[in-house]
């Protein structure tokens, strides 16, 4: 059996990244901008007031007096220049009028109509903001992924329209005759659909779009006839039937429509019988029926798969360190993924893995915090040994 590495190379050996196509800036949050951005214009454009005050020459002391002949707004520069004993009445963000070199704040002016007198212990900072402070003309932002701090960037740069990649289209395909929709009253020898939900839910955080498929009965015509459905998709996510059983379908089935398989079996759990290949123009990944291994392997194969497509640089997942709060023992043939909670109380975070190690238990799953990293062929550990682990 391949090592998770092994089966993690493989699985961005079939994709690619996609296209790239131009949205409105109001559209581009969570989109991923592979290229860079530049700068339009300087911010600010011109050298301008960072507080309310008088805009005066020089270097004033207490005592000083000044002649107020004019105001500057924002967006309402005034239009004249200032000598040695005159003063604009000036407000945040206005353009800082010639001659000008310091606001005084109106807290540390006295005035009396148009004559303003500097008082004693007045700040004697500048308070201008320079043409060209935050980002100057031609100032490049990205490659990555865009939040709502980068909207705000990218508009003041005067970017309107931004280049992305498209967003990767996945599949979704539930297998099984015990399976129903949730809403649905199954009968006795039948459970409810969940992993489905799961995936969608990572897929779309992660900047896909998906296409959940109905559920494909135990046939080899109802398989096909749904996988067909997925046509046009860059990434095929079946659940369930890629094991060896009489009614595991899904390698037999996708192979028969031409499947280049590139491997099967992984010495992992939760998740041993991962499948993957290529069918069509899609990739596509035989993820096992279980819940907690559906969604272990998401997370440790379908996130960098869709990063890849996206074109992003980081597409592995981060490995963090912490403390195991309780002993563990060893690991066995294959490296195992152990759901766990992270107590951050410590400068290291202690990492506490649940007693209930079942991938059919949801109930576990929806608790943990964190998976619990066990490499291959691992003794058995102390508490207070540091282990790697992936945040959930």
């Amino acid at each position: 059996m391949l090592s998770v590495e092994e089966a993690l190379t493989l699985c961005l050996d079939l994709v690619r990244p996609l296209s790239v196509e131009t949205v409105a800036l109001r559209h581009a949050a969570g989109r991923v901008m592979p290229g860079a951005a530049r700068a339009e214009r300087d911010q600010p454009p011109f050298a301008a007031s960072a507080m309310d005050g008088y805009a005066v020459q020089g270097d004033p002391v207490a005592g000083d007096g000044f002649q107020v002949i004019g105001e500057a707004g924002a967006g309402h520069s005034f239009a004249g220049s200032v000598g040695l004993v005159q003063a604009v009445r000036i407000f945040t963000g206005a353009p800082v009028p010639d001659g000008a070199t310091r606001v005084i704040i109106q807290e540390d002016v006295a005035r009396e109509g148009q004559r303003i007198v500097v008082q004693p212990g007045a700040d004697t900072g500048r308070h201008i903001r320079p043409m060209g402070q935050d980002f100057r003309q031609g100032d490049p932002l990205g490659p990555r992924r865009l939040g709502p701090n980068d909207l705000a960037l990218l508009a003041s740069m005067n970017v309107a329209l931004v280049a992305v990649t498209r967003r990767p289209v996945v599949a979704i395909i539930a297998t099984g005759d015990e399976l129903v929709m949730p809403g649905e009253t199954p009968r006795p020898d039948q459970i409810i659909a969940s992993n489905s939900f799961a995936l969608a839910a990572m897929v779309e955080a992660a900047g896909g779009e998906v296409r959940l498929l109905p559920i494909a009965r135990d046939t080899e015509a109802d398989l096909r006839t749904v996988l067909e459905l997925a046509a046009g998709a860059d990434l095929i996510l079946t659940i369930g039937g890629a094991s060896v059983g009489d009614h595991d379908l899904v390698g037999r089935v996708t192979e028969s429509l031409g499947m280049d398989r590139a491997f099967w079996r992984i010495a992992m759990r939760p998740g041993k019988p991962l499948m993957a290949g290529r069918l069509g123009g899609a990739a596509l990944l035989g993820l096992p029926g279980n819940p907690v291994s559906a969604v272990v392997c998401g997370h440790l194969f379908v996130l960098p798969m869709l990063r890849a497509m996206l074109g992003l640089a980081e597409v592995a997942p981060q490995v963090r360190k912490a403390a195991l709060a309780v002993p563990v023992g060893p690991t066995g043939p294959r490296a195992h993924y152990m759901r766990a909670t992270l107590d951050w109380s410590d400068a290291l975070p202690r990492i506490t893995p649940f007693e209930r190690q079942d991938s059919a238990l949801l109930s576990v799953l929806s608790q943990a915090d964190a998976l619990l990293i066990r490499p291959l062929g691992e003794g058995a550990l102390a508490a207070g040994a540091v282990v790697g682990y992936l945040t959930l």
